[in-house]
């Protein structure tokens, strides 16, 4: 496991740890104040490896500190700081909320000096990807009815509802298409029409729009709206034409009219959407966004760097693998500028988490309003721990660029897109941006899904794979009790990612998820 992430945290002294199923605790370095619970640890525990006797009760994913650390003085993890001792604590305890807090400190952001030429892969991976006219690739094939304001979203539902999948179901004469959805939202009116919030929610409507996964598309307003659709085009250089279709509830005379010129539309669509056919294509073309919720004290150890060293291949293969989350990277964004590859790269990093600074205290909040009380339950303590569990999705491959909100991406590798932390707004972003799969980290359990982009979801401990698998595709608890290695995992989760870019469905894919998570980041006043 260490031998992987060496690079990750700028530690070249990681010994080799071996997981069995004896230990009690997980040491991640040498110079850690704090190891992590395995099983529910009780009073008067031996910590032989350690030297100490457990004060109190531990739960499994939580610290338990290794010497006694003074008031006010650094706690570190993953020879990290990840808060500072608000009380004295004692060898033994548990360190958590109740002694462990955020304070100042400077990050080393060593611009660049992590930067590694990254030999490429031979033979190239491949994957059964669907061609476009214009030379991109999709992992999926559907049509999409884009609502440009809540009132018409109702309209787009409907019309999704009459291809819903069933017996008698008219997409099944359709076998090549994925499916018809309704990508609707609670905004487009109300807002300034020339504030950041519409530009935002223009933006992500475009990448929705002219996304590889969607054939074609309906774009449906209802006609006195402050999002106009003409204003709309106008700003994102969108035309009508035979893969794009547009129209207002007002002018074609109401709902039902609205709804059945839809319905007329789709089943012209759909006859040309069932002419693709799959075929070979590099994993080149693959984009995924990397995504955790519910994260929990695992995540750092198995999930996130079992991700990463998936990440390090596929972008090895000429991929791309997009990082967000920009209030769950705060206080570990020095391991990310080290590895940009120029200044400006960094700085635009550095700039975009200032923003976030000023974004929270000018409403009220703090950045370490996060982690969430699950995310506590589960061990995590401050953002700066959660942080550094986080960044471990992006493996250790070069910080190629840095994208502002639902900005095309237009770079192969590792790049980083600020987002909210807030996983559909997050993950609505990144397949605005292009991203043509989703892989999702958990350690307490989601159900998430994200059309029309695929996603995979990989639990950080045993107990949530076996709690709720019907949601879960891939397990990485295998990593902390039966001690399977990081590269192998990740050769793991990139053999699933080819495969479900092929065309294997995920498991939320099974269940139906994926239309009501398109969620864009609304910014500004409701007028």
């Amino acid at each position: 496991y260490l031998s992987h992430v060496r690079r990750l945290f700028d530690v070249a002294d990681l010994p080799t740890i071996m997981l069995s199923a004896a230990q009690l605790t997980i040491r991640l370095h040498p110079n850690d104040d704090v190891v992590i619970a395995r099983v529910q640890l009780i009073s008067g525990t031996e910590l032989r490896s350690e030297g100490v006797t457990v004060r109190g009760m531990v739960p499994p994913g939580h610290k338990v500190a290794t010497k006694a650390i003074a008031q006010g003085a650094p706690v570190r993890r993953y020879n990290q700081i990840i808060g500072f001792a608000s009380k004295p604590i004692a060898a033994g305890e548990h360190v958590h909320v109740n002694n462990l807090a955020m304070g100042d400190f400077e990050r080393d952001y060593a611009f660049g000096v992590d930067v590694r030429p990254v030999a490429a892969a031979s033979p190239q991976a491949t994957f059964m990807g669907i061609k476009r006219a214009d030379g991109r690739v999709a992992t999926r094939n559907y049509i999409g009815l884009l609502s440009t304001v809540n009132c018409s979203a109702t309209v787009c539902k409907l019309i999704a509802d009459h291809f819903r999948p069933g017996p008698n179901s008219p997409l099944n004469a359709f076998p090549n298409v994925d499916g018809v959805v309704a990508i609707t939202h609670s905004v487009g009116c109300g807002m300034d029409v020339h504030g950041e919030g519409m530009t935002l929610l223009r933006r992500t409507l475009a990448g929705y729009a002219r996304h590889a996964n969607f054939h074609s598309a309906l774009v449906i307003g209802l006609g006195c709206e402050a999002n106009q659709i003409s204003s709309f085009k106008a700003a994102e250089g969108l035309d009508d034409g035979p893969k794009l279709h547009s129209y207002n509830l007002q002018d074609v005379g109401g709902t039902g009219k609205a709804v059945a010129k839809g319905i007329e539309l789709v089943n012209e669509l759909l006859v040309d959407a069932n002419k693709v056919q799959r075929e070979p294509v590099p994993a080149s073309h693959i984009t995924i966004g990397l995504q955790c919720g519910g994260s929990d004290g695992y995540s750092g150890i198995s999930a996130n760097p079992a991700l990463g060293a998936a990440v390090d291949r596929l972008v090895r293969h000429g991929g791309t693998a997009i990082l967000s989350e920009s209030p769950e990277v705060y206080g570990g964004e020095h391991l990310l500028t080290r590895r940009a590859v120029s200044q400006a790269v960094a700085d635009k990093l550095v700039a975009r988490l200032k923003w976030w600074e000023d974004y929270t205290a000018r409403n009220g909040g703090e950045m370490d309003n996060n982690p969430s009380a699950g995310n506590k339950a589960g061990g995590l303590t401050t953002i700066l721990e959660k942080s550094l569990g986080a960044v471990a999705k992006g493996g250790t491959s070069n910080l190629q660029a840095v994208y502002e909100y639902a900005e095309k991406v237009d770079k192969h590798g590792f790049v980083y897109m600020d987002t909210p932390g807030y996983d559909p707004v997050s993950a609505t972003g990144q397949v605005a941006g292009g991203a043509n799969l989703i892989c999702f980290t958990t350690g307490r359990g989601s159900a998430y899904g994200c059309k029309p982009s695929p996603s995979l979801k990989l639990a950080t401990n045993n107990a949530l794979w076996t709690r709720q698998e019907e949601d879960i595709d891939i397990n990485c608890g295998d990593i902390v009790d039966s001690g399977v290695a990081i590269t192998d995992k990740g050769r793991e989760i990139f053999e699933m990612i080819l495969a479900t870019a092929s065309g294997q469905a995920s498991k939320s894919e099974r269940w139906g998820y994926g239309a009501d998570e398109f969620v864009p980041w609304y910014i500004g006043a409701v007028m």
